[in-house]
């Protein structure tokens, strides 16, 4: 009888254990959680740029028309729901030379509440295209 006592006793003094190392590591795994979030976030955000960038820099290429290609990209960013891009076109001014087009855009992080030690509410994201003119 005095054994199966001994043995409950013992079970007993680690019953919060599991608890107390829960509390520890859920915190860290939350933010590791959250912060693979950010980053695809991010890495969506450049990609939609990209296509932007791609998309403005055809139609500056084929037609070399740079206001409805400014336009095209920023439809493209407003369809997405990106609103305060800057897309800059340059063209070298030569016939079947080159003509390029740049997006950037701050990139809001959406922890920066939470987080108050962190230095920065945005990340910058930028892609650039050039292409061949075709006139």
């Amino acid at each position: 009888m005095m054994r199966r006592s001994a043995e409950r006793s013992a079970g007993r003094s680690e019953k919060g254990q599991s608890l107390v190392e829960f509390s520890l590591v859920l915190p860290i795994f939350l933010f590791l959680l959250v912060g693979i979030a950010e980053f695809g976030r991010a890495w969506m955000t450049r990609n939609i740029l990209t296509g932007a960038a791609r998309e403005a820099v055809r139609i500056a290429a084929v037609q070399g028309n740079s206001s409805s290609a400014t336009a095209r990209a920023n439809n493209i960013l407003s369809s997405a729901g990106i609103n305060g891009a800057s897309v800059v076109l340059n063209d070298d001014g030569t016939a079947y030379g080159t003509c390029a087009a740049t997006v950037s855009y701050n990139f809001p992080l959406a922890v920066a509440g939470f987080l108050p030690g962190l230095s920065g509410t945005s990340i910058p994201l930028s892609s650039s295209t050039s292409m061949r003119k075709e006139f």
